[in-house]
């Protein structure tokens, strides 16, 4: 029972420095955290500097805003879970999760951009690309086109096109990334009025 004990106090020490490195990584301010979690400034710094004991009321608001597991945020052990974890990796600066394991076909990605990612620099190859805003605004310039994609926005492009998407420099971009093989599109087969399609 006592290395239960201590084993629970360790991962809530841990907790603090957790979640301010994760905020770190979002580039979320404070005041920005405190407005989407409704957790007062003082509470959330306190949190973070382990003067505030971690509890399941103030964690659960700070995973559904950073869209993160609450077992992420404890540092749980994946002891007997059979679930495959993906890890996310640092690209260029930003945060890339796979959504996907397969090699070649299509390839889905969430990316984080952070605020500073705002340097365009236009690359082209062979592909198509698929990009949804989940939060923050993204900038995309695609050969002469210089774009700002809010939060539900989605654009879809020919790679071998020279392209860029990054952040506008005002706040971080949450991204999903399809990419697939010339050739291969993203359709949408959902229509949101009441017209009946014509026929073929």
């Amino acid at each position: 029972m006592a290395d239960t004990t201590g084993a629970i106090a360790t991962a809530l020490d841990q907790v603090g420095p957790r979640l301010k490195q994760l905020r770190a990584r979002r580039g979320v301010t404070l005041t920005a955290l405190s407005e989407a979690t409704g957790i007062s400034k003082s509470t959330l710094s306190r949190l973070e500097t382990g003067q505030r004991r971690a509890s399941l009321e103030l964690l659960l608001p700070l995973a559904q805003t950073y869209r993160v597991p609450l077992d992420d945020l404890v540092g749980a052990p994946e002891v007997g879970d059979p679930r495959i974890r993906l890890k996310a990796t640092k690209v260029n600066g930003r945060t890339v999760l796979p959504l996907t394991r397969s090699p070649g076909g299509l390839q889905a990605w969430k990316i984080i951009v952070p605020a500073s990612n705002s340097t365009p620099a236009p690359k082209a190859h062979e592909g198509y690309e698929w990009l949804f805003v989940l939060s923050g605004r993204m900038r995309l310039v695609l050969g002469d086109h210089d774009l700002v994609l809010g939060a539900g926005e989605a654009a879809e492009f020919d790679t071998r096109v020279p392209h860029w998407f990054g952040s506008t420099g005002d706040e971080p971009a949450e991204i999903l990334s399809m990419f697939g093989p010339q050739g291969e599109r993203v359709h949408a087969r959902a229509r949101t009025t009441g017209r009946k399609a014509p026929r073929e």
